[in-house]
């Protein structure tokens, strides 16, 4: 009898631990929307532009990056004077500038399915995550740049590599203080880092027009600056358009 309790306390126990856990990665992103400005703000947004600098081997080079909803987004740098698209979606057709040949390239089919699996992101993938398939795991707590966070693992639907159909996750790293993300964490998939960790880092929150952004991020140890933040820009289709050769 006394084998019999203990096997329904651990039971009732371990539904009560999975409840808990479910409970709290929607509990920490809830408290991250409040803390940014709420989803009342990041809803009604079609758009967002941002300007920054790279430090690249000691030079800073400006960057503009545009991102719409529906998937239209497009990154463009300023190098020795010139304007260079260096990555591009209308949501259907992702392209990007060949550095050597200064030409516009389709990226291939499987790396544009994948991005297009992506369009309904915009503001954040995590937003109404559950309506779009993706799922949420409180992992539990882990230091992280030297901060107390919360992990929650991140899984989007499965992405396409080289043939084979693999599972599309992240780990997020909010602070225990502020709700804030302040690293994510990706396995890379393919080329000479597979199986190495992706890491990004985000830093320097500053408020525009009601809603926060990282002022101060790094992503595969490259620092990045932000210099302005532009909500809903009006931008032409052509920006985002393969061009004609």
């Amino acid at each position: 009898m006394k084998t019999l309790k203990l096997s329904i306390v651990a039971f009732l126990f371990s539904i009560v631990s999975t409840s808990v856990f479910a409970q709290s990665a929607d509990e920490v992103i809830s408290k991250y929307f409040t803390t940014i400005g709420g989803v009342e703000r990041l809803k009604p947004l079609k758009g967002v532009k941002m300007e920054m600098t790279i430090n690249a081997q000691g030079m800073e080079i400006p960057v503009e990056m545009v991102q719409l909803a529906g998937g239209k987004m497009y990154v463009k740098i300023s190098l020795q004077g010139k304007e260079i698209t260096q990555m591009a979606s209308d949501g259907k057709t992702i392209w990007n500038t060949n550095f050597m040949t200064m030409k516009a390239e389709k990226n291939d089919a499987e790396t544009t399915a994948n991005a297009i699996l992506s369009n309904n992101d915009f503001p954040d993938a995590l937003l109404d995550y559950k309506a779009k398939g993706y799922a949420a795991e409180f992992i539990g707590k882990e230091t992280k740049e030297g901060t107390e966070c919360f992990k929650i693992k991140f899984t989007k639907k499965p992405v396409t590599v080289e043939g084979v159909k693999m599972d599309d996750i992240s780990y997020y790293y909010f602070d225990t203080e502020n709700y804030l993300p302040i690293a994510t964490e990706t396995e890379i998939k393919q080329g000479p880092m597979k199986g190495q960790k992706s890491v990004s880092t985000m830093s320097d929150y500053q408020e525009v027009d009601g809603v926060f952004f990282p002022f101060a991020m790094n992503m595969g140890g490259q620092d990045m600056k932000i210099k302005k933040v532009t909500l809903n820009p009006t931008v032409a289709d052509s920006a985002f358009a393969f061009p004609a050769q």
